[in-house]
């Protein structure tokens, strides 16, 4: 059975994802459909790059993972398929794919752009139904990817420039930032483990700075503080995360996505 995901910024009032599922289901009914989310900020493409990244690790390795968060739907703007040993990636080329280029083996990609395989007339604002989801069903019951259209090279496709990794200062600090703020309020970072342990050779007397206030070292779990104080932990993504143990980092901080994190050693000042 094919494994297809969704990842959308359409949110669950409006029909349009249950009509990807429809279109999926009529052409290729044996796939399994998952839902990663439809709840990515409206055309916050940079977070569903973000998203994507979090997810695929744990789909089957033949999954199909359609994203469409697509401000330029209608244009001139690519779609693109792209092949890598964790599976089939369709998204508009519009950066969606820059983490997957960036993490993963790239064993072909192909423009979608065969209109025998799409749902005609092609609505000029909703490609999900009429291009994205035909394409994936296709390929889930076995299309061959030559098929979507001609074959490019990755190193075409764009990528993001708004996802910088974490930087050291010139003081040995660790300065990242929030990139997404979890529906119960926790500050998810773009700094993995591996960067404070790399920064901080080992060392365990650590402070993380965020929103004018500093946490000392990193939390084995939400109890480890008292309820309503702030924490920090490293979250199922395996980057650092801002917590308030029963409580909502996001409000209680006042920051949100973009929002600065620093991980210095304790002994170092948060600014200056």
């Amino acid at each position: 059975m094919s494994v297809i995901s969704l990842l959308t910024d359409f949110g669950l009032f409006d029909p349009y994802a249950g009509i990807m599922k429809g279109v999926i289901a009529s052409i290729c009914p044996d796939a399994q459909i998952i839902d990663i989310t439809h709840q990515v900020a409206a055309q916050d493409v940079a977070r569903a790059a973000f998203f994507l990244a979090s997810a695929y690790p744990y789909f089957p390795k033949e999954t199909i993972h359609v994203a469409v968060v697509d401000p330029g739907v209608g244009s001139s703007r690519g779609i693109a398929a792209v092949k890598t040993p964790a599976g089939v990636f369709l998204a508009p080329d519009n950066g969606l794919l820059t983490l997957i280029l960036e993490e993963q083996q790239v064993l072909a990609a192909f423009r979608v752009e065969n209109p025998d395989i799409f749902i005609h007339p092609v609505s000029r604002t909703f490609h999900g139904r009429d291009i994205f989801a035909p394409a994936a069903a296709r390929l889930a019951c076995g299309m061959d990817m030559e098929k979507l259209g001609a074959r490019i090279d990755a190193e075409s496709l764009i990528r993001l420039d708004s996802l910088p990794k974490p930087e050291l200062d010139e003081k040995g600090r660790l300065l990242g930032f929030v990139t997404a703020v979890d529906g119960f309020g926790n500050l998810v970072s773009n700094i993995r483990l591996s960067d404070i342990e790399k920064a901080f050779k080992g060392k365990t007397d650590i402070c993380i700075h965020a929103g004018g206030r500093v946490i000392s070292g990193i939390s084995d779990s939400y109890v480890s503080v008292a309820e309503g104080e702030l924490l920090a932990i490293i979250g199922s993504t395996g980057c650092l995360e801002i917590s308030v143990n029963r409580g909502d980092a996001a409000g209680h901080l006042n920051i949100g996505s973009g929002g600065k994190i620093m991980v210095s050693l304790c002994a170092q000042p948060d600014r200056g």
